[in-house]
C-alpha cells in the first residue's frame, strides 16, 4: 500500500506530527501564508497545537520533503506556489499590525462569537448574533509598545469572500489567525474597499485608540477594527478607497 501524503486528507491512525503538517499545509492552500512568508517559529507552533518542539519540527520536515517549505537563515518560508499580496502597505491587516519594532511577538486568535456591541451596530448584526472576530496582540519583549486589536466581520464579507468563511469551522487560536491577507482575499472577490479610520487619544493614557470600518462599492459594510496603540497623537479622519482586483 502506497504511502499517504499530506497531500491526501488526513485519516486515522497517522502520527501527531502529520496531523500538524496537514493544518498547516491547509493554510500554505488557501493563501492564509503566502509564498515566501516566514512561517511562526517553532516554540510558537508547539505552543498553539500544544504539542513538543520536537513534534513541530517533525512535520515542517515532512512539508520540507514534498516542496511545500524551505528553510533558511531567516527561518521557514511558504513555497507552494501562488499570488504575491498586492500593495501590501495599503492591505496591513488588522491597521496596525505592522510593528515598529521588529522583534515584536505577534498573537493573535481567530473565533465565531457574539462581536462586541458596537460592532455588531455598526455591521447590522442583530444583537448576540455570532460572527467571525479576530484579535490580535503585538508587543516588544520588554512590553513596551503594545498594541492590540480586535475586528470583527460582516455576514456580507463572509458571504462573499470565500477564504474568510473557511474559518468559521475553525479552531480558535491557529498560527493562521493572523489573516494578513484579508484585504486582498475582499479585493480578489470583486470587492471595492473604502476604508474611514478615526484616531483619536485615550483620555488619560499615553495611547490612541484607531476605529477602522470598511465598507464595499455598495455601502455594505464589511469589517470593524478597533486598535488601541501606545503613542501620543492628535485625533486625526482620514478615507481612502482601494478598488477591486482586476
Amino acid at each position: 500500500m502506497a504511502r499517504t501524503t499530506p497531500h491526501d486528507p488526513f485519516t486515522e491512525g497517522q502520527p501527531l506530527y502529520w496531523t500538524i503538517a496537514t493544518q498547516l499545509l491547509g493554510e500554505l492552500r488557501d493563501g492564509t501564508i503566502p509564498p515566501g512568508e516566514r512561517l511562526p517559529g517553532e516554540r510558537q507552533l508547539a505552543r498553539h497545537f500544544e504539542v513538543s518542539r520536537e513534534t513541530v519540527r517533525q512535520a515542517l520536515e515532512v512539508l520540507r520533503h514534498e516542496g511545500l517549505v524551505a528553510t533558511d537563515r531567516r527561518g521557514s518560508h511558504a513555497t507552494l506556489a501562488g499570488l504575491p499580496v498586492e500593495n501590501p502597505s495599503a492591505l496591513t491587516f488588522p491597521v496596525g499590525a505592522r510593528a515598529v519594532d521588529p522583534n515584536a511577538v505577534d498573537r493573535a486568535t481567530v473565533t465565531w462569537e457574539s462581536p462586541p456591541p458596537g460592532h455588531a451596530e455598526a455591521l447590522g448584526l442583530a444583537p448576540d448574533r455570532p460572527t467571525l472576530v479576530h484579535r490580535y496582540e503585538s508587543a516588544a519583549a520588554d512590553g513596551h509598545g503594545r498594541r492590540t486589536a480586535v475586528t470583527s466581520f460582516s455576514a456580507v464579507a463572509l458571504a462573499e469572500v470565500e477564504e474568510l468563511a473557511r474559518y468559521r469551522d475553525r479552531p480558535g487560536g491557529s498560527p493562521s489567525a493572523q489573516l494578513r491577507r484579508a484585504y486582498d482575499w475582499m479585493r480578489k472577490a470583486g470587492l471595492a474597499l473604502h476604508h474611514r479610520d478615526c484616531i483619536t487619544p485615550l483620555a488619560g493614557a499615553s495611547s490612541v485608540r484607531v476605529t477602522r470600518r470598511v465598507h464595499d462599492q455598495y455601502d455594505r459594510p464589511l469589517e470593524i477594527t478597533d486598535l488601541v496603540v501606545d503613542a501620543r497623537r492628535d485625533a486625526l479622519v482620514y478615507e481612502f478607497t482601494l478598488p477591486a482586483a482586476g
